[in-house]
């Protein structure tokens, strides 16, 4: 991860949770329907790890909100 980025990734990360918490979904719930280990999905909510593009574009998906949302950083 470059280390230029990592504001970005802890802004993605805020929006990955607030998008789940807003749809009602617990962090194991959500890594489970994403497929991948919870601990992967909280690693993104703290900017710590960074999603493929697959997976943001599943996340939108799941969520029902698109990359543009994502990616608003307030």
């Amino acid at each position: 991860m470059d280390i230029n980025y990592i504001k970005k990734y802890k802004l993605l990360g805020l929006n990955i949770a607030y998008y789940r918490k807003l749809n009602g979904y617990t962090q194991l719930e959500f890594a489970e329907i994403l497929n991948i280990d919870r601990s992967h999905l909280s690693g993104m909510e703290i900017g710590k790890n960074a999603p493929s593009i697959d997976l943001i574009f599943k996340i939108c998906d799941e969520l029902n909100i698109t990359e543009k949302e994502l990616f608003d950083f307030r």
